[in-house]
């Protein structure tokens, strides 16, 4: 689409992308360009939600966007259960008190404890991104 970015990568995958360093992707988006972050934190054990959370935390992004296959967070999985409810905003606490499975519970901590909103929207509808970023309400927020 044109807009200047830069891969940064958990392990090193040099033809890839460069290895990841909180102030080179930091400079990376002071420059404007878009920095994408892969591979998780490159630590096993460590879901790729954790990675996003942690990298999110490190270069003080103002909000997680988590893309997935439905348009936020149910009161149980809307695939399954044709009788969930879809929240349009919910607390940390009451995702990990109802059990909710937006995410590991590590991520959604790591969250809550850098004040990190998190954003849930169905990733797979065309410009839903774009809605995303420019404030429409879609999806769930995790405040």
């Amino acid at each position: 689409m044109g807009q200047p970015s830069q891969v940064f990568t958990a392990v090193n995958m040099v033809p890839i992308g460069e290895h990841y360093s909180k102030w080179r992707a930091i400079d990376a988006m002071n420059q404007g360009k878009v920095a994408i972050m892969s591979c998780g934190t490159g630590n096993p054990f460590f879901t790729t939600d954790t990675g996003s959370a942690l990298r999110g935390i490190e270069v003080e992004a103002d909000v997680m966007l988590k893309g997935t296959r439905v348009d936020g967070i149910y009161t149980a999985d809307p695939e399954k259960d044709p009788t969930a409810t879809k929240f349009d905003r919910i607390s940390y606490d009451e995702v990990y008190e109802r059990n909710l499975k937006v995410m590991d519970m590590t991520a959604t901590i790591m969250c809550k404890e850098n004040n990190m909103p998190i954003h849930v929207f169905n990733m797979d509808v065309v410009g839903n991104l774009r809605k995303v970023v420019t404030g429409e309400p879609i999806g769930t927020v995790v405040y």
